[in-house]
């Protein structure tokens, strides 16, 4: 069921950012947001679209934050694939756009996506009451901003070339916001557009993202670069304290498995409704890219 699912909600997104993407025309910076922000398993937009079924959003409406979100995302890693970030040849199995296409168009191209995320959250046809728009809007700029995904994306930079390895509190943090702060947007976009309490899904959320970081850091270590979709092995190179590393390679699973157990829990006041969302979590810590 899970499968199913999360696979008919990444051909409803798929469609729905060709929709969005169409009256852009064929520019190389439209080609390379169009082949950036295809493909992935579409789990933030999954969230969203989950979210939104829990508090009976019609599915028409919720395409919008779910599309903002890919985008958003779509984005985030084009830019961290760039030589002054990452410096990935290699996303999704596919080159990587300042690869396939420049520095230049690869960065004009990850802007555009983040400026269509906003759109998408603002866009009329999300939701009738315009209040509600500007907080799905607002809250989005915080998770992506400087209060979220980039701070963590900057700490981790940051950590690079810092006398001492982080401590597990402060790779917790990192990732709070350079993962989690995404994945808290996307899990509680339906209860903000049901102007319902958040709560629940929020708590989920923090456990989702940190078990799906981790993940990430045993795929660094045991994963086929065949399958994960880019190189693999490049956090131990360089020597970065990784969840991995400071808790052992079963510490790191076993942390994981405990992060989905108290995630699954959050859900209960959902009762079977949330089952899917269960599933999720447990595909977190389970998948192979």
């Amino acid at each position: 069921m899970f499968q199913t699912r999360l696979n008919e909600a990444a051909q409803r997104v798929e469609a729905h950012l060709s929709h969005v993407m169409a009256p852009m025309g064929d520019l190389p910076v439209v080609q390379a947001m169009r082949y950036a922000s295809a493909g992935g398993k579409r789990l933030r937009a999954f969230l969203v679209l989950e979210s939104a079924r829990l508090h009976h959003i019609p599915e028409a409406q919720a395409i919008w934050p779910a599309t903002a979100i890919e985008a958003i995302h779509a984005y985030s890693l084009v830019h961290d694939d760039l030589p002054c970030m990452d410096d990935d040849d290699l996303r999704r199995g596919l080159p990587t756009v300042h690869v396939k296409w420049d520095e230049c168009t690869a960065v004009l191209a990850g802007d555009a996506l983040h400026t269509l995320g906003f759109e998408c959250a603002a866009h009329p046809e999300c939701h009738p009451d315009p209040s509600v728009r500007a907080e799905l809007t607002l809250t989005l700029a915080r998770a992506a901003g400087g209060q979220g995904m980039v701070l963590g994306q900057a700490l981790d930079i940051a950590a690079e070339t810092a006398a001492n390895p982080l401590t597990l509190d402060e790779i917790t943090r990192l990732q709070a916001g350079k993962t989690g702060a995404l994945f808290a947007w996307s899990a509680t976009a339906g209860a903000v557009m049901a102007m319902a309490d958040t709560a629940p899904l929020k708590r989920y959320a923090a456990d989702l993202g940190l078990a799906f970081q981790i993940a990430d850091d045993i795929l660094d270590i045991e994963g086929d670069a065949a399958k994960v979709g880019k190189a693999v092995g490049k956090d131990a190179d360089a020597g970065k304290a990784t969840f991995v590393s400071l808790l052992g390679l079963e510490g790191a699973k076993n942390r994981a498995r405990v992060l989905i157990e108290d995630a699954c829990d959050a859900l209960a006041p959902y009762g079977g409704d949330a089952e899917t969302l269960r599933d999720a979590a447990r595909f977190v810590i389970s998948r192979d890219s």
